[in-house]
C-alpha cells in the first residue's frame, strides 16, 4: 500500500487544504504522517482535550499517551510497521493547530462554507466552543452532585472589576524630540534671515538718504556759485 504523507505548510490559501506529498523516500526510521494516522491523533486528542486543559497536568504524559493510543491504531490495521513518538504527535499537533485557527478566523468572515479543510469540522465541534458553553457544560454536571448543590447554595459577592488608572501623560520618543528639536532651531534661522534682510533694508534706505542729501547740497552750492557771477 502506498504511504501518503500529510504536511502542513504555511500558504496563502487559508482555506485550502494541507498540501499531500506522496512518494516521499524516508528512512525506515522515520514516522511518516498518513491521511489515516493523522485522522488518528485529531480523534485520540480531541477525545483527551479536557485533560490537556486542566492547570496542572504534565503534558509530556499525555503526549505519551496520545503516541501509544494512535500506535495501536495502526497496530490493528496493519497500516505501518514504525511507532510514533510522543514528540512527533506534538509538534504535529501544534501544526494542525495553527493551520485550524486560521481557518476558524476565514469562518468568521466569509461564512463555513469558505472552509474545504477537512479536518476543520471535527476539530471545530470541540475547539470551537465559546467559553461560556463549556462553562455551561461544566455547571450542568456538577448540578446534580454533592459539589454543584453547596456552590448553589451559598452566596458570593460580586467582585467588581477596579477602575481603570488614569493614564500618564504620553513620552515623547528621542526622535519626536529631536524633531521638534530641528523644528524649532529651523524657525530660529528664518526669523534671524528675516531679520537680517530687514537690517539691510534699513541700510540702503539711509545711504540713499545720504547720496540725495549730498545731491542736493551739491546742486545748492552751484545754484549759489552762479548767483554771485
Amino acid at each position: 500500500m502506498e504511504s501518503v504523507e500529510t504536511i502542513v505548510i504555511e500558504s496563502p490559501e487559508i482555506g485550502g487544504k494541507e498540501t499531500v506529498v506522496s512518494g516521499v523516500d524516508r528512512t525506515k526510521t522515520e514516522f511518516i504522517w498518513t491521511l489515516q494516522a493523522t485522522w488518528h491523533l485529531i480523534n485520540i486528542r480531541l477525545e483527551m482535550d479536557q485533560a490537556f486543559d486542566q492547570p496542572v497536568c504534565k503534558k509530556k504524559k499525555l503526549w505519551e499517551m496520545v503516541a501509544e493510543k494512535v500506535n495501536t491504531k495502526l497496530r490493528e490495521s496493519e497500516a505501518t510497521g514504525v511507532t510514533v513518538k510522543a514528540y512527533e504527535c506534538d509538534l504535529k499537533w501544534r501544526n494542525m493547530l495553527a493551520t485550524y485557527r486560521k481557518n476558524a478566523e476565514r469562518a468568521k468572515r466569509l461564512g463555513a462554507t469558505s472552509i474545504h479543510w477537512e479536518f476543520f469540522k471535527a476539530m471545530n465541534e470541540v475547539l470551537g466552543k465559546s467559553r461560556e458553553e463549556i462553562e455551561a457544560q461544566r455547571r450542568a454536571k456538577l448540578s446534580g452532585t454533592s459539589v454543584g448543590k453547596a456552590i448553589a447554595s451559598k452566596r458570593f459577592t460580586p467582585i467588581l472589576p477596579t477602575p481603570p488608572a488614569a493614564a500618564p501623560c504620553p513620552v515623547r520618543p528621542p526622535q519626536d524630540v529631536l524633531q521638534l528639536y530641528m523644528e524649532l532651531q529651523e524657525r530660529k534661522m528664518n526669523m534671524w534671515a528675516q531679520q537680517k534682510a530687514l537690517e539691510e533694508r534699513k541700510i540702503d534706505a539711509i545711504n540713499n538718504l545720504a547720496q540725495a542729501i549730498a545731491s542736493l547740497a551739491q546742486r545748492s552750492n552751484t545754484e549759489t556759485s552762479k548767483g554771485g557771477l
